[in-house]
């Protein structure tokens, strides 16, 4: 009996580990074959974006060609990218715009939840990133622009600017309101107060707004085909009609000089806004067209010394313009530049183009994406896939050219990208110069530029 109940226990034994045994091997070849899994959809994944990305057209061109539509799809956002510098949250709902200041001290958000932002650019490279809160009453603010660090109090047109102050596009009120900010009586930091509402004039949407760099007058535009130009109180100087069936965006030169449309028809409109001696308003008169585009443009940007402005259109092409022409002579602007993006897909209800402050680089939103190109040739030299949980709904260079922002709209996220692109760019260009240059003095200058410039880019592990 002691006999029989030792092997049955022993044969227990044995059964169990072979059970467990066997347990453990299914679940090896379960892993293997899911971890195989995955690193086969990576592979593929990354098969797929080169292939988009480097697709040319009959020129050879790079194009990029869209996989699919980005709308509300929120999964498989790219986190800690690589070019990421630095990940701005609080906002508690949709992003609409972004401004950096002139000195770059600041970065105004606007958004949803009834508030603007004033992010400190120096912490963006902390864990924690200040803000000043600026509330939005009874509306909220769909666009953001800071005022001139040379422009007059914009309440008191005859005196020195005492204080940074911005406006904002009201959604609700439709009409532009003018914030400013001043130092807290007590010393404890920094008062931002709405101050007035300009007078309601658009009879739809306000697409966007701008203060005029001299800080002579104000621009608005809305949907339909109307553009407003105000003075600094908020008075109507000038009303245009752009006659394009719609706007799709407006625009002023940073000098200050031009207004600018694009709509529904394939060109750009450029207006020249006159002042006299004395800085009294004169007129507004038609200066310029940017032809050549064969369906609308979305959107377009001018460089920082206004000689140049870049277009995107839903033609699937990107175009680069010289606008440095003698105008008043009817000599047109130039092409300088026809860039290819894939637009056959369709996919996309709107695109940003932003030219970067130095010129090197040309920033183009694309759904959920952003598309860095260089402004010299027009080759596609990096494509940030993914990196927002919504589409794109503003991008906002820093004056220095060294990093960009982003707003991920209904992701209520600000990232802000390393701009590695434009330090390449930015070498190669002065390779190019060192080479030509005839003096020893503008030689070692050249040099000397290149080193720093390289060890910008070491610095950023590229």
């Amino acid at each position: 009996m002691a006999d029989t109940v030792g092997l049955e226990s022993a044969l227990g034994i044995i059964a169990v580990s072979v059970f467990l045994g066997a347990l453990g091997l299914a679940a090896f070849v379960f892993f293997s074959l899911r971890k195989n899994s995955q690193n086969s959809s990576e592979e593929e994944k990354s098969k797929e974006l080169s292939d988009s990305v480097n697709h040319k057209d009959k020129n050879g061109q790079k194009k990029i060609k869209p996989r699919t539509s980005s709308k509300k799809k929120t999964s498989n956002v790219v986190q800690n990218h690589r070019r990421q510098f630095s990940l701005l949250k609080g906002h508690t709902d949709h992003v609409f715009d972004l401004d950096f200041s002139q000195n770059g001290k600041y970065l105004a958000s606007a958004a949803q939840d009834r508030t603007v932002r004033l992010w400190s650019v120096k912490d963006f490279k902390e864990k924690e990133h200040k803000y000043i809160r600026a509330n939005v009453d009874f509306d909220h603010a769909t666009k953001v622009n800071f005022s001139p660090d040379s422009s007059e109090d914009i309440r008191q047109p005859q005196k020195p600017l005492r204080f940074r102050a911005f406006i904002t596009a009201l959604a609700n009120g439709n009409t532009i309101r003018v914030f400013k900010t001043s130092k807290k009586k007590d010393g404890s930091g920094t008062a931002v107060t709405g101050e007035f509402d300009f007078p309601v004039r658009h009879k739809t949407e306000i697409i966007n707004i701008a203060i005029a760099a001299n800080g002579k007058y104000i621009m608005s535009c809305s949907r339909d085909t109307t553009i407003i130009l105000w003075d600094l109180k908020g008075e109507v100087l000038a009303t245009l009609d752009t006659l394009q069936m719609q706007n799709t965006f407006c625009s002023l030169s940073p000098c200050g000089k031009f207004v600018a449309s694009a709509g529904f028809t394939p060109d750009v409109k450029l207006w020249e806004v006159e002042f006299d001696k004395s800085d009294g308003f004169r007129k507004v008169s038609r200066a310029m067209e940017l032809k050549g585009h064969t369906a609308g443009v979305y959107h377009f940007t001018f460089s920082s010394d206004s000689t140049r402005m870049a277009t995107v259109s839903k033609d699937g092409t990107w175009r680069v313009w010289d606008i440095d022409v003698e105008y008043i002579k009817k000599e047109d602007p130039h092409l300088l530049l026809t860039g290819i993006y894939d637009a056959s897909c369709n996919v996309f209800d709107n695109m940003l183009i932003a030219m970067s402050p130095d010129a090197y680089v040309t920033a183009i939103s694309m759904g959920r994406s952003l598309a860095l190109f260089n402004t010299e040739n027009g080759n596609l030299e990096e494509f940030l896939e993914d990196v927002h949980g919504d589409n794109i709904t503003a991008i906002a260079w820093h004056p220095s050219s060294r990093y960009l922002a982003t707003a991920g709209g209904n992701d209520r996220q600000i990232r802000v990208w390393h701009n590695a692109v434009g330090i390449k760019v930015e070498i190669d260009d002065l390779e190019g110069r060192l080479m030509r240059a005839k003096s020893d003095t503008i030689r070692g200058r050249l040099e000397q530029q290149i080193l720093e410039a390289r060890a910008s880019l070491d610095k950023l592990n590229v």
